[in-house]
């Protein structure tokens, strides 16, 4: 197979670049990146290093994309997750609207009729607007000439510890024989949160103190109140992380008692002392493992930009998994 080019769209910090570079190797390569958010750009160019990456994808003529065999496009999720207001296509953010995105793939893909178009978003993508979102998505794909396959997988069936069920969709242009081609089945559900764990304590900040403890318990006992299930939650060492989020909220919802730190003075300004139970919340080298980044990947901003990148991102080796099914496609093909 010669090598093939493709295109990162709404690359984020590369995880689904990530996982196709694992699985092809060799054999791929880059040739175009699109992310507007400038802070994953800042670290998706510590890891990747190379070339330019394009801002704002509405903005950029699909001329001035250059030919490629395989697009990549995790188009934003806001529009379509179940915890967002589920506005779809309609979905308007800061003049931007984000449901129709996913237009910019298909105009791009309509001009250069790649062999690949690979898409991921929430599982909530499926059932939006009693699922005609989805059948326009899909309808489209075959409109433009492509084979689509989809499913939902789960990040906890794929050697990480995340509890993370996500839509994928695999469109294959009609002269490519997609027939074989089927989604991968499980290859590690054994995982557990301590697989995941710092090596070493961590530092005191991430340690919550004993007020903010309180203001989660009454925010629980509020909801709980009302029968709602809402509210933080301790996640034991032998168990599956819950979902890690788009924009990186939800940290209480992942939280771990770890009693390794004996140091639990305050490093930054906080009400009351740090908790004497040993609470925490995951550190962002702990929630990059638990979307199966490697340890070599660079985390160099602030917590604050990692933990919403990590939250945004996809989990790299259900990426892989499915990008190695792609590849044999794709070598195996008698009419290319």
């Amino acid at each position: 197979m010669n090598k093939l080019k493709s295109i990162d769209l709404f690359a984020g910090i590369g995880g689904i670049r990530l996982g196709f570079d694992r699985a092809f190797g060799e054999s791929i390569e880059t040739v175009f990146v699109s992310e507007w958010d400038a802070y994953a750009q800042k670290t998706y160019k510590a890891n990747f290093g190379e070339g330019e990456i394009f801002g704002d994808i509405t903005k950029i003529s699909e001329d001035d994309v250059p030919d490629f065999d395989i697009c990549l496009a995790g188009f934003p999720c806001q529009a379509f997750s179940l915890a967002g207001r589920r506005k779809g296509f309609n979905d308007d953010f800061k003049g931007l609207s984000r449901g129709t995105l996913f237009f910019d793939v298909t105009r791009i893909c309509q001009k250069h009729k790649p062999k690949v178009i690979f898409c991921e978003n929430v599982k909530g993508l499926t059932i939006h607007d009693g699922g005609r979102t989805f059948d326009i998505i899909t309808g489209t794909l075959k409109e433009l000439g492509y084979t689509v396959h989809e499913k939902v997988l789960n990040s906890k069936d794929f050697g990480v510890p995340q509890n993370r069920e996500r839509i994928y969709i695999v469109a294959f242009r009609e002269d490519i024989n997609s027939s074989k081609f089927e989604f991968p089945k499980p290859t590690d559900s054994e995982k557990k949160i301590r697989d995941i764990i710092e090596e070493t304590p961590v530092a005191a900040k991430y340690y919550l103190s004993d007020v903010y403890m309180e203001t989660l318990r009454r925010h629980r006992a509020r909801h709980e109140a009302k029968g709602n299930g809402f509210g933080y939650e301790i996640r034991g060492w032998d168990e599956t992380a819950g979902a890690i989020v788009c924009g990186g909220m939800g940290k209480e919802r992942n939280l771990i008692i770890d009693k390794r730190q004996t140091d639990l003075t305050p490093t930054t300004h906080i009400k009351g002392a740090i908790n004497k139970e040993g609470i925490r919340k995951m550190t962002p080298r702990e929630w990059a493992r638990l979307q199966g980044y490697p340890d070599s990947y660079k985390l160099e901003l602030a917590d604050v930009h990692l933990y919403k990148q990590f939250g945004n991102s996809v989990t790299v080796p259900v990426i892989e998994a499915i990008a190695k099914k792609i590849k044999e496609v794709l070598t195996n093909d008698k009419r290319e």
